[in-house]
């Protein structure tokens, strides 16, 4: 049967326009929450140091600043050569590149809190490395990536976990939020193609079962110290990068846990009694945004929160570790929606 040309255009246009009515429409950006996050973004570019690093008060933690910093600028979408922070960007990769050690570690050996920041570049890393088009630099990121999962291998504990530094120094002790950094960086290294031993991860998660309360509330490590809500919900975060999701039951209680006690639906946001809020809802948007009957709702509450928080100049402000801090995981919530971001992906 011959079709006209004119036919033949407008079976196309009918079959397009059916194949556009069944995709899912995708939500109008909200310019209150465009605003936010471009003042967060182009306060952290601004504040980003000459050497490519960013800081914590004190001009401390540079090594986790950065990083945190920089997977902020990657979820505008921007990456080492293209988009508005594409500079900002290639100079954290930089100076994150140049301080691997021999030994793996991403950081400095002397600073005694370099878990959070080895753990923290690998996720940012590993990000940069499955975008990267140069050749020879994105070499030279999987042998960093390389060495720093055999370094996170060596320092974690007999018992599953990590400290503050690494097991082999002989200081065997471990507590949770280190083991969350570890477990996303490894986590987010492995989705990358970088091998990372299963084993590692098996006793990780072995390690956070541990510390679990009967309520599904996890302690501060597995010596004790009561339930935390910060670090259970850094917990959930870290079992879902793992591939524990609702059918787990640890995770289930995690879940149940956080939504009592620092989320329950209807009841609004709540205020935490053990600081680190941002840092809490870090990690719990990352859950909810997961959990799709959840995340519209705590979506909106969480940005609206944020952006009544937001100081002129585009940060947040921190009394403890700094605005950088703050503003850069603030500014990573505010962008999960965008789906840039592989280890934060659904």
């Amino acid at each position: 049967m011959n079709i006209s040309f004119a036919n033949r255009a407008c079976v196309t246009c009918a079959i397009l326009t059916a194949v556009l009515v069944t995709l899912p429409a995708q939500a109008a950006a909200d310019p209150a929450v465009t605003r936010s996050v471009t003042r967060s973004l182009d306060y952290l570019a601004k504040e980003q140091k000459r050497q490519g690093h960013w800081e914590a008060n004190g001009a401390t933690y540079r090594v986790a600043m950065t990083a945190l910093a920089g997977t902020a600028l990657l979820a505008e979408g921007s990456t080492t050569t293209r988009g508005k922070y594409a500079q900002n960007i290639s100079r954290a990769v930089d100076f994150l590149v140049d301080m691997s050690q021999p030994s793996g570690l991403i950081g400095y050996p002397d600073d005694y809190h370099y878990t959070y920041g080895h753990g923290f570049s690998m996720l940012f890393l590993s990000q940069i490395y499955g975008e990267e088009e140069d050749a020879q630099r994105r070499m030279q990121i999987k042998n960093v990536l390389d060495k720093a999962v055999r370094f996170s291998a060596e320092a974690q504990t007999k018992r599953g976990g990590w400290g503050y530094v690494s097991a082999r120094e002989g200081n065997d002790f471990d507590e949770g939020s280190t083991c969350v950094t570890q477990v996303q960086g490894l986590r987010a290294c492995r989705n990358a193609g970088i091998v990372v031993p299963r084993e590692i991860i098996d006793r990780a998660k072995k390690y956070i079962h541990d510390c679990m309360t009967p309520e599904g509330g996890v302690q501060y490590s597995i010596r004790g110290g009561g339930a935390r809500e910060p670090i259970t919900a850094a917990a959930v975060a870290s079992m879902y990068s793992a591939g524990d999701y609702g059918d787990s039951k640890d995770v289930e209680l995690m879940l149940k846990y956080c939504k009592t006690n620092i989320w329950p639906e209807g009841g609004g946001i709540k205020a935490n009694g053990f600081g680190h809020w941002h840092y809490m809802h870090y990690y719990l948007a990352q859950v909810m945004y997961r959990e799709k009957d959840l995340w519209e709702k705590y979506r909106k509450e969480i940005e609206a929160r944020l952006i009544s928080q937001q100081s002129p100049d585009g940060s947040w402000q921190d009394n403890s570790v700094g605005p950088v801090y703050v503003t850069a995981m603030n500014a990573t919530i505010l962008q999960l929606k965008n789906g840039y971001l592989p280890i934060f992906q659904r």
